[in-house]
């Protein structure tokens, strides 16, 4: 997946939508900032997620940090890779690394992320 054709949150993560499904998973930078990931704290299918509130954990060797929503909706399915293989979102985090596919109830919930290029500004790159 093209990470130009997502939008990005504050807090590092990443939305690719289509139709009104978002795929979310965190960002290349945020991987890296948190290191390797042993472990990932996923939400039921069928839960309810909040816009900027915590849905899961990624946890690393040297630190423990929550998965915000950027969008509010419903989990239809969750990246169950990642039970076994969390590394994945250290080797790719914009393709099989993505985290949960979520039914949007707003798609204007979207304006307030940033484009790529906006997002590489944030981050200093």
């Amino acid at each position: 997946m093209d990470p130009k054709n997502m939008k990005f949150s504050k807090e590092h993560e990443w939305v690719l939508v289509e139709g009104n499904i978002a795929t979310i998973g965190i960002s290349d930078y945020a991987a890296g900032e948190l290191g390797d990931i042993v472990y990932v704290e996923l939400p039921e299918t069928g839960s309810e997620v909040v816009k900027m509130e915590s849905f899961g954990t990624l946890e690393a060797v040297k630190a423990v940090s929550d998965i915000f929503s950027p969008v509010n909706g419903k989990v239809i399915e969750v990246n169950s890779n990642l039970n076994d293989q969390p590394e994945l979102i250290n080797k790719d985090p914009f393709g099989e690394g993505w985290i949960i596919k979520v039914e949007m109830s707003n798609n204007d919930d979207l304006n307030d992320l940033m484009t790529y290029d906006e997002y590489q500004e944030f981050i200093g790159k």
